[in-house]
């Protein structure tokens, strides 16, 4: 659990129905469902002489679907439709290792510093951004 993982799930269902795209989403959905699992936020616990560690994870999961349906149409061709589309994206990274020994528990936080940097960088880039907009409009 010492680095970032991306998983990304691609499945691709022709859908000829309705239901049957309801039923593609709602498995989708309990797969991410599935993915954001306490297992995935808590490590196994490792025991090193009477310290016991146990690393946690930050788990995020976004899914989003849309289908459609049509029926209907000029009378020449007596109408039809279908579609379905979603995806989704699930993210975790390490946040934090608990501690417990004998002087008690502890939580240690991760800490990235490159992200802290990036953070920095960026937050310092609009505010120069927004300075030079204002400067410009006197």
């Amino acid at each position: 659990m010492s680095e970032e993982t991306n998983a990304k799930i691609e499945e691709k269902v022709i859908i000829e129905d309705p239901g049957q795209a309801l039923d593609a989403a709602q498995e989708t959905m309990e797969t991410f469902i599935e993915t954001a699992d306490v297992s995935r936020v808590y490590g196994e616990p490792i025991l090193h002489e009477e310290t016991m560690i146990i690393p946690a994870a930050e788990v995020l999961a976004v899914a989003g679907f849309g289908a459609g349906y049509g029926a209907g149409g000029p009378q020449d061709s007596g109408g039809e439709g279908g579609g379905a589309g979603g995806g989704g994206k699930t993210f975790s990274r390490p946040v934090a290792v608990v501690i417990a020994d004998q002087s008690g528990v502890r939580v240690e936080p991760v800490v990235d510093p490159t992200k802290i940097a990036l953070t920095f960088f960026t937050a310092l880039g609009f505010m120069v951004a927004t300075v030079a907009r204002m400067m410009r409009g006197r």
